[in-house]
């Protein structure tokens, strides 16, 4: 008897450790789903901006959204996934809400041309991003998913004439849970949005663009400040409690700013803890 229950505990460990290796791959195979997703991961952006607390610049504006920034639309394959971020939509809307919020007059445009057809207004300006990029859970070690998005607001006269160009770079980040990949980008990607927009609302009245406006004058032609000297309107570090991690390059990929990056710029619209 002795025997045979050592002969059966022996057959009930061979057939542990020949289950083992398969618990192993089914969990390395759950992680790598997780961590990349599968097949495509397609996201439409449009994220609701909440009613600012500030009081509007008296003055009617024009905003042109042209043709390119209306369909723009981000597409990448990393790791044998396809990316696919759809931000025109998005990128019109939020727009919109930051230009109605900003400013006591807004009219919209498709193009400069039709833009200084109009009249009675004190400045044009033209909506475009310059880029779109993010990091996925793989590269922050299943941590969370981060966006940089970067916009270029161009300031023209009523005429159609130069003034000024603005950079603003909004960042967001989400939690990576679940195994889809959809639901921490979407939200990292909305957050960014709204960061850029928050900044604009703020910063833009203390500009000497936002002044004139202030004082009822009508932009000018004269370059007031570059807008790479400009340091009203800055980034801000993404909002991770974490310790730091070294990413790994990747195509496309927007690592974290540096520790050296100027601290928050307090905004009334603050996207949403994740």
């Amino acid at each position: 008897m002795a025997i045979s229950r050592a002969w059966i505990g022996s057959r009930a460990a061979l057939a542990q450790l020949a289950v083992a290796p398969v618990r192993v791959f089914l969990s390395t195979t759950l992680l790598a789903m997780s961590l990349a997703g599968c097949g495509a991961v397609a996201i439409h952006p449009a994220p609701k901006l909440p009613k600012p607390l500030l009081q509007q610049l008296p003055a009617s504006v024009g905003l042109i959204v042209p043709a390119d920034t209306r369909k723009y639309r981000h597409k990448e394959t990393r790791w044998g996934v396809d990316w696919d971020v759809d931000l025109g939509a998005g990128h019109m809307r939020i727009m919109h809400d930051v230009f109605v919020n900003e400013f006591e007059h807004v009219e919209e445009f498709k193009d400069l041309e039709s833009a200084r057809a109009a009249s009675n207004l004190q400045a044009l300006f033209e909506a475009r991003i310059d880029q779109y990029s993010f990091v996925t859970a793989r590269e922050t070690g299943g941590r969370y998913y981060a966006v940089t998005i970067r916009y270029r607001i161009n300031l023209y006269t009523p005429q159609g004439e130069k003034s000024d160009s603005f950079t603003l770079t909004g960042y967001g980040n989400s939690l990576a849970k679940g195994m889809k990949s959809s639901t921490p980008l979407l939200n990292a990607t909305n957050a960014a949005m709204r960061d850029a927009a928050a900044k604009f609302l703020v910063q833009f009245p203390d500009l000497p663009a936002g002044q004139k406006l202030a004082h009822h004058e009508s932009v000018t032609a004269e370059v007031i400040v570059a807008a790479a000297d400009n340091p009203l309107i800055d980034a801000v570090p993404i909002d991770d409690p974490l310790p730091e991690i070294s990413l790994g390059p990747a195509l496309g990929a927007a690592p974290p700013p540096s520790a050296g990056a100027p601290p928050k710029t307090p905004a009334v619209v603050a996207p949403p803890k994740t």
